[in-house]
């Protein structure tokens, strides 16, 4: 593989380790898999002999399928691995489990943990490249690259591009991610939420803060509605899930409101009249379901590129 067709990093741990040119490249890589995707034979040998394992030490349903259905694409041999049916259950460290995987000669690493930096950590003990697949409540790049991603195909461009992200800031790395990388594609950003689930620092990363949901859609070319992370929540943030609705939660009526037409986004999973209602969810405004498409094609160009280095 040609030099400029390499990402500057070996691993990909967070959007913070990629540069633009990283980015498009992933960018127009994903555009040619998309192309291959929608042909009657959607498997290529590019990743014929190297094996990847999948080790996700938290629950996952549509990462995890998205990732192993890259892989097959790929022609990747693929070995998956649960940390609730493994020895991580009976007290071995995560460096061991890891070691223990490479030992059976595998290539390549994707991994999702509930810890930030798990990823990082792991990179400078092992050999392996890793992506990252989420670590806790850090970053989420794939999943920022597939939002980025579905923003150019809808619109062309990301550059100049207004977008909200809606809901649990504080505890969402998906936020985290797609603001680094939106701002790296010179997008506008702004989140909104209720003040407790707003971190602090979030001026610091040059994004506007909006806590009226009405001005900040009226505002928005696009709205990336997350979930409430209540599994990474210690105690209360506010009074109800009901009364978060009422403030933050995005229906038909409220949409049509609106001075103008924006596009809607939601990285899943959906809690349906919570953050967003079905008509709003299953809307021609919504591009959800293209997301998803677009996330098996990301995720093939991130390991294709990847592999490229080895």
């Amino acid at each position: 593989m040609a030099d400029q067709q390499k990402l500057s990093s070996r691993h990909l741990l967070g959007i913070k380790d990629l540069n633009r040119n990283d980015i498009e490249l992933i960018f127009e890589t994903a555009a040619n898999f998309k192309a291959v995707l929608n042909r009657p034979i959607k498997k290529v040998p590019s990743l014929r002999d190297v094996t990847i394992a999948n080790i996700f030490f938290e629950n996952s349903t549509r990462t995890r399928l998205s990732f192993e259905l890259a892989q097959k694409r790929l022609s990747a041999d693929t070995v998956n691995f649960a940390a609730a049916s493994s020895s991580v259950s009976k007290g071995e460290t995560l460096i061991d489990t890891v070691n223990n995987i490479l030992a059976m000669k595998v290539d390549m690493v994707v991994m999702r943990h509930p810890y930030a930096g798990a990823g990082i950590f792991l990179s400078r003990h092992i050999k392996a490249q890793i992506v990252n697949a989420g670590d806790g409540a850090h970053e989420h790049p794939t999943q920022a690259l597939l939002d980025a991603f579905s923003i150019r195909e809808k619109y062309g461009e990301v550059s100049g591009k207004k977008v909200v992200i809606v809901g649990d800031i504080l505890h969402s790395r998906v936020a985290l991610s797609n603001i680094l990388c939106l701002k790296q594609l010179g997008a506008e950003v702004m989140v909104c939420g209720p003040t407790t689930l707003i971190p602090k620092f979030i001026g610091s990363l040059g994004v506007k803060v909006e806590h009226n949901l009405i001005k900040a859609l009226n505002w928005c070319d696009v709205a990336n509605m997350l979930r409430i992370q209540l599994e990474r929540q210690d105690i209360k943030y506010f009074p109800s899930l009901r009364e978060y609705t009422m403030l933050y939660g995005l229906n038909k009526k409220i949409l049509d409101f609106l001075d103008k037409e924006i596009t809607v986004m939601h990285p899943g999973p959906i809690n349906r009249g919570v953050e967003i209602t079905s008509d709003v969810a299953d809307s021609k405004q919504s591009i959800i379901l293209d997301q998803v498409e677009n996330g098996v094609a990301v995720r093939m160009a991130v390991l294709y590129l990847l592999a490229g280095q080895m």
